[in-house]
């Protein structure tokens, strides 16, 4: 099965983008797309509405499950999802992403089936899509949304995947990183965008970068902060600058689920604060 991008993005992201291809190949070789199909759509309706989830008021976090990353290598020795799950949803998370790449995140697809099972949060299948295949075994394992990284695909690949994402029933965070990938998954006609401060070709995370880009999303597109975010200021002031959500991963990897609840109490408590961050940067629903 041909992967739909034809292109190699640059950096580590190049070699993570490679990697999905060789593994979307392999796949396919051993289970066809459609007995693959059969089995995503032999699936009941998943029910959990991502999306809606995000854009409801509240702190919306989402929580990561991951073991290792390239940036950080190993977060956690002894790594149980489904433990990690179930303590985020115990602690007020909106959502929870599963990290399935397996060359450079030690993740799997049984993770995010598993934690599908434990849990009544919606559920994010986090890695590098490439192909529809993938889109199906994210239904098939009972992933509610699948990330699309704008970087690593090219305009007509981004515009298939996020239609074959919704005609599966599955929400698609269409990721960005600067002003250019923000106008490309409006233009794609995501309806939920993701601003990462990391940059994935460099792995340099930019902590200003997502509400610098704030107010290039149309307020009807539920917008969310991604990476670096590690306390409850940042939720204040990234929730000030317009975003409906927050996915944070490596803080809670190290330091758990009270964290997570910790943020979120002491962004209620700053939030109705009278030094409430008014100075922010506003949403003003344009375009570039």
């Amino acid at each position: 099965m041909t992967p739909r991008v034809s292109f190699e993005p640059p950096g580590v992201l190049g070699a993570i983008v490679a990697a999905a291809k060789r593994r979307v190949e392999t796949a396919a070789a051993s289970e066809s797309v459609a007995a693959l199909e059969a089995r995503a759509f032999a699936r009941a309706p998943l029910g959990r509405d991502f999306r809606a989830r995000l854009g409801a008021p509240g702190w919306n976090i989402v929580a990561e499950c991951k073991r290792r990353s390239p940036s950080r290598g190993v977060l956690v020795e002894v790594y149980e999802p489904v433990s990690l799950a179930r303590g985020y949803e115990s602690a007020g998370a909106a959502a929870v992403s599963v990290l399935t790449e397996p060359s450079f995140f030690d993740g799997s697809l049984a993770h995010l089936a598993a934690v599908r099972e434990a849990i009544r949060l919606p559920v994010l299948r986090k890695d590098f899509i490439v192909d529809r295949y993938q889109l199906l075994e994210a239904r098939a394992a009972g992933a509610d949304a699948v990330l699309l990284i704008v970087a690593a695909l090219d305009d007509r690949a981004l515009l298939a995947l996020r239609r074959d994402a919704d005609a599966l029933g599955l929400a698609a965070l269409v990721e960005a990183h600067d002003a250019t990938e923000v106008q490309r998954a409006l233009d794609a006609g995501a309806d939920l965008v993701g601003v990462n401060n990391r940059d994935l070709v460099s792995l340099d995370v930019h902590p200003d970068r997502a509400a610098s880009l704030a107010s290039l999303i149309p307020d009807d597109v539920v917008a969310v902060a991604e990476s670096g975010i590690h306390d409850s200021a940042q939720l204040v002031a990234l929730r000030a600058a317009g975003f409906d959500a927050f996915l944070v991963g490596e803080v809670l990897m190290t330091r758990g689920a009270r964290h997570l609840e910790a943020m979120r109490e002491a962004a209620e408590r700053l939030d109705a604060a009278p030094q409430r961050l008014d100075a922010a940067p506003q949403r003003d629903g344009g375009g570039p």
